[in-house]
């Protein structure tokens, strides 16, 4: 199939090279790049916003929307004599006569420029790929960057090579899952003036001095475990916060903790978690005995990586204890087997090398083993593109789904914990970042698993308030009669006590 990609010659980045690269590559597709001047680009003053924030947040300058030269396009030149199958239309502007033309678009207007204006007026934009009205494809792009337009855009661009590569593919189909949306004016948002862009960049200016004054006085981020006795009514129940509200597990203020993962074993529930010490800058797990009344002690190491490691998912098998812990710092998706439980971990395979894989998630649906996380797939955010593995033992050997991305989705991709089966059907505890990086937390019911595809329907979506005063509502999980959530906490730095 020959695939024509419709550029604007006047804006051209290093996102347009990424993709016209993955798609040469695909199999049986012949790329060429049609680069023309189009209208409605963005600005030449949004240009000195990006510059400011690229010197103010420390971002590289060699990003998805950095600048290249029209002779980059050298190797993807179009060639008159063969007329494409297929025009991919990123500017909005390709005639729907002849070859069939794939129109991207955000909240329905096409463009870059729509895209930044999506950004700038606060909104979480969905794209989709369409085809005389029909969607090909769709995704609702995120960024953990929120209110950073410059890493913002650079996410949402990397996300949309990824949606338009996956329709390629024939991946990314499923239908986007219908969520409570804030109410958005009619018609996409306009691009702010100069002098618009002038007063948001002096403010990008003035607030990140403010969070540097705030990092002075405050360890940040800090996050904190919820958790409470469910009295045989769990949040899958409830689908609201408890009357009685949640209980904090202690830290001294040098570390916190986060993703909490409970297990009950040989009648005993103990709590996994993530272990972050400020000083250190990054992440041990550790864990501590509950009993009825809270916690026997305080958490205690269990296994420290030369790397960073998180989202400690635990379970039970064959008469022993497994772990997969986040370690996309590491680029892999490792199993560990408890030898001394709780601790005395070994690592017993790698399931899955090279990848930026996220909060891996395992459940045996339908006599097969799935794998559920979120992948930084060329670039991009880590929480809005959904990737699934299946395999015969969870042991492995793990095999992608022919449908990866099988959803693109800021507000339920990623997983927030251990899935559960209630009245026959599975659901999933999702992160919500519509807002910014685990902002609240979704209950979605998966409604078909198979080699063919995933799609859920979003249920209840919880979120921070009186009865759970963190800022984020981020993990949901249970054992033995015990539920734990995790969010944001607030941790002076003059009141911290020294650490172990």
């Amino acid at each position: 199939m020959r695939v024509s990609l419709r550029l604007d010659s006047e804006c051209l980045r290093e996102i347009h090279l990424t993709l016209l690269k993955r798609l040469s590559v695909l199999a049986d597709v012949e790329v060429s790049a049609d680069a023309r001047l189009a209208a409605g680009g963005v600005p030449g003053n949004a240009a000195a916003l990006f510059q400011l924030e690229t010197v103010i947040h420390g971002l590289p300058a060699d990003g998805a929307a950095r600048r290249v030269p029209l002779s980059a396009l050298a190797p993807y030149a179009a060639r008159p004599a063969a007329a494409p199958d297929l025009v991919i239309d990123l500017c909005g502007d390709v005639a729907r006569d002849g070859a069939r033309v794939w129109r991207v678009t955000y909240d329905g207007a096409a463009g870059e420029a729509a895209l930044l204006a999506t950004i700038l007026n606060g909104q979480t934009p969905v794209a989709r790929i369409e085809e005389n009205g029909a969607v090909i494809a769709e995704g609702r792009l995120g960024t953990e960057y929120g209110g950073v337009a410059l890493a913002s855009f650079q996410d949402m661009l990397a996300r949309t090579a990824s949606l338009v590569v996956a329709a390629v593919t024939g991946a990314a189909r499923a239908p986007l899952p219908v969520l409570p949306e804030p109410a958005r004016p009619d018609g996409p948002p306009a691009m702010p003036s100069g002098v618009k862009l002038g007063i948001r960049a002096g403010k990008a200016l003035a607030r990140r001095i403010v969070q540097k004054i705030y990092h002075l006085c405050y360890n940040a981020p800090h996050w904190k475990v919820g958790w409470r006795r469910t009295e045989g009514r769990d949040l899958y129940d409830l689908r609201a916060h408890p009357a009685a509200g949640w209980q904090d597990l202690p830290d001294d203020g040098s570390r916190f903790y986060a993703d909490p993962f409970p297990l009950l074993y040989r009648g005993q529930v103990t709590l996994f978690v993530e272990d972050y010490i400020h000083r250190t800058g990054k992440a041990i797990l550790s864990a501590v005995p509950f009993g009825p009344s809270g916690p026997l002690g305080r958490p205690e190491p269990v296994l420290e990586l030369p790397y960073h490691l998180s989202y400690p998912f635990v379970f039970e098998r064959d008469g022993e204890v497994w772990m997969v812990p986040e370690s996309c710092a590491n680029r892999t998706v490792d199993l560990y087997r408890a030898t001394a439980f709780p601790g005395g971990w070994v690592k017993e395979a790698t399931l899955i090398s090279d990848i930026v894989a996220s909060d891996a998630t395992l459940v045996e649906h339908g006599g097969r083993w799935w794998l559920f996380a979120t992948v930084r797939d060329g670039g991009g955010a880590f929480s809005d593109a959904l990737h699934l593995w299946s395999a015969p033992d969870f042991r492995g050997p793990w095999t992608p789904h022919p449908a990866n991305p099988v959803l693109v989705d800021i507000a339920s991709a990623r997983p927030a914990g251990r899935m559960v089966e209630r009245n026959g059907q599975l659901l999933r505890p999702v992160q919500d970042c519509r807002r910014s990086y685990g902002a609240a937390l979704g209950i979605a019911r998966v409604t078909h698993l198979d080699l063919t595809g995933m799609e859920q329907v979003v249920e209840t979506i919880l979120t921070p308030g009186a009865l759970w005063n963190g800022r984020k509502l981020h993990t949901l999980n249970e054992a033995g009669g015990l539920e734990f959530i995790d969010g944001s906490a607030i941790a002076p730095r003059w009141k911290q006590r020294p650490g172990r």
